[in-house]
């Protein structure tokens, strides 16, 4: 009789490293490490190699990285989605991608059950079984962070160097990393006390602004229907454009933010973010839709980026709620076409220039010198329909004022 088959997704990380033998031991199974590359910067042959090595019967491989982008970070781009004024989503929106597609080698695979590394304490561990149960409730799921014994990181190492499992992770100065195409997080170690600032050695992949360039740097990011589609006046695939910005906003210290915020699951957390093509791409696309938005739409909007955000945010990506908000913010894009040029320096984003061909900004009718699409006198009749509920408080006050004087008389 065949052994259970258990899909895994796997990192190479601390976690899911000693998870493939845990697995082994407690399940009596047989399992497939799958692994999504989503941007992480890693060699994915050395990452599958570390599977077999530790376990796996067999390693899928998949590279995600154009369809996270267009089919996800594009349409939180679009919606304005940003959680908690800061967070702009990196880990939150690559989880729902990289399920789909466990699911998707699951199924293929023949296995019962699939299986991730997300703690009990953490909004992931929600992405991914919300996704697997949306796409697939059939399959088991397994949470070993639920069910072991291990209570820390430190006992992660412990377990890992008792089976001779090799791992990064150190017991000093421990930091929990999360990196793709978007972002790169950082949680633990100096970062569990909100007192504590991040140290230099934190962050990984930006400037400081103390060690940016002296002098201002220009870019010009150019969309197409609210999606990005060239960097300097070049048409770029959506993973070039992306590590271009990366590059730009890096060195000039662009996208470093330090977060508290309200996990899903009801605590508060501590982590650093750099998101530097992210910051960029997300400047530029607000400011094309300033231009080219009318008022109400684009203050509506605001509220759907709000929902949108919290939505990704708590893991429920595959929801009619979240695809029907898809519509509505596709339909807010179709004339957002356009370029914006961003000027960087140590740290700030200034604008230098915003183009499109559907700008509602009418310089005459914006300009402070009179011309003939404007009749002030318009105004009055405006401002006093507009003053009407103000002035009958007043008059039905004085009215009040006056009958009671009559009847003291």
């Amino acid at each position: 009789m065949s052994k259970k088959k258990v899909v895994l997704a796997y990192s190479g990380g601390l976690d899911t490293s000693i998870i493939i033998p845990w697995l082994k031991e407690n399940y009596d199974c047989e399992v497939i490490a799958y692994v999504a590359d989503v941007g992480q910067g890693e060699n994915m042959e050395e990452v599958a190699a570390k599977a077999v090595k530790t376990g796996a019967s067999k390693v899928v491989v998949k590279d995600l990285r154009e369809e996270f982008l267009t089919e996800y970070v594009w349409k939180c781009l679009q919606a304005g989605a940003v959680y908690e004024h800061k967070y702009l989503l990196g880990t939150s929106m690559a989880r729902p991608v990289i399920a789909k597609h466990q699911v998707e080698v699951a199924l293929a695979e023949g296995a019962e059950a699939v299986a991730h590394g997300s703690t009990g304490k953490g909004n992931d561990q929600v992405r991914f079984e919300h996704a697997y149960q949306a796409l697939a409730p059939q399959l088991q799921i397994i949470t070993p962070w639920r069910e072991w014994t291990l209570k820390s990181r430190e006992d992660c190492i412990d377990y890992a160097e008792a089976r001779n499992i090799p791992i990064t992770a150190s017991r000093v100065k421990i930091h929990s990393r999360d990196r793709n195409l978007w972002h790169l997080s950082h949680e633990g170690g100096e970062l569990e006390n909100p007192a504590n600032g991040p140290l230099d050695t934190t962050w990984q992949i930006s400037n400081s602004p103390q060690t940016a360039p002296d002098s201002v740097e220009e870019v010009e990011i150019g969309f197409e229907k609210g999606a990005p589609v060239s960097v300097n006046g070049r048409a770029l695939s959506a993973m070039q454009l992306l590590e271009v910005l990366n590059e730009i906003g890096a060195r000039n210290a662009i996208g470093r933010i330090d977060l508290v915020e309200n996990r899903f699951v009801g605590m508060k957390s501590r982590g650093c973010y750099e998101t530097p093509g992210g910051t960029l791409l997300l400047s530029a696309h607000r400011e094309l839709e300033a231009l080219c938005l009318d008022r109400d739409l684009s203050h509506f909007k605001q509220h759907i980026g709000l929902k949108y955000a919290e939505i990704v945010y708590n893991g429920l990506w595959f929801t009619p709620l979240r695809a029907s908000l898809d519509a509505f913010v596709a339909s807010t894009q179709e004339g957002m076409t356009g370029t914006v040029k961003l000027a960087l320096y140590k740290g700030n984003i200034g604008v230098s220039s915003r183009k499109s061909e559907n700008s509602l900004f009418n310089a005459d009718l914006s300009s402070f010198t009179m011309g003939e699409s404007y009749d002030q006198k318009d105004a009055a009749g405006f401002i006093k329909i507009l003053s009407l509920p103000a002035r009958a408080r007043v008059l039905n006050a004085n009215a009040k004022k006056n009958n009671a004087v009559e009847v003291t008389k």
